[in-house]
């Protein structure tokens, strides 16, 4: 799906905000017909943009499709003030203390690579990053998932 108008976004932001919205409680929160909010949110799972189950943002889907990983050496004493730093990004999508090679790890997306130079420089100019190491992803061939954990917990306990 190419372009999102401000009704697609604002659903999709109801969406990542309580993804357990009914039909209902989108149009009145948007305040737009039922039936929009039905229809739009249709159209966004048969564009790919909401997964199968309609709540979860496939990000490649509305311009995200560049992912990389990054590695980041940290200062320690500022180790809680990085942390908040990346918060701020909007690229950046997970972040976490790692042992190892390095000391925090992030998952962040960009439209492109300009875009990805973009975030990494907001992510270097942090107080109390040392240095930075990313490596991008060519393909996802297993994406989130936890499917397989609850169905195995599910066979063990009988259910």
């Amino acid at each position: 799906m190419k372009t999102l108008d401000a009704t697609d976004l604002k659903i999709l932001l109801e969406l990542i905000r309580d993804p357990r919205s009914q039909i209902g409680e989108l149009s009145e929160a948007l305040g737009i017909a039922r039936n929009t909010a039905q229809t739009r949110v249709r159209r966004l799972i048969r564009a790919g943009v909401l997964r199968p189950g309609g709540r979860e943002v496939d990000l490649d889907a509305v311009g995200y499709d560049v992912v990389a990983f990054v590695t980041i050496e940290v200062s320690h004493r500022e180790l809680d003030g990085v942390i908040a730093a990346l918060r701020l990004i909007p690229q950046v999508l997970e972040v976490h203390e790692i042992s190892g090679r390095g000391d925090v790890w992030c998952r962040v997306v960009a439209t492109d690579t300009h875009n990805l130079q973009s975030s990494l420089r907001q992510v270097l100019r942090i107080k109390g990053v040392i240095r930075t190491e990313t490596v991008l992803a060519l393909h996802t061939h297993i994406p989130y998932r936890t499917e397989p954990l609850i169905s195995g917990l599910a066979k063990a306990s009988g259910a």
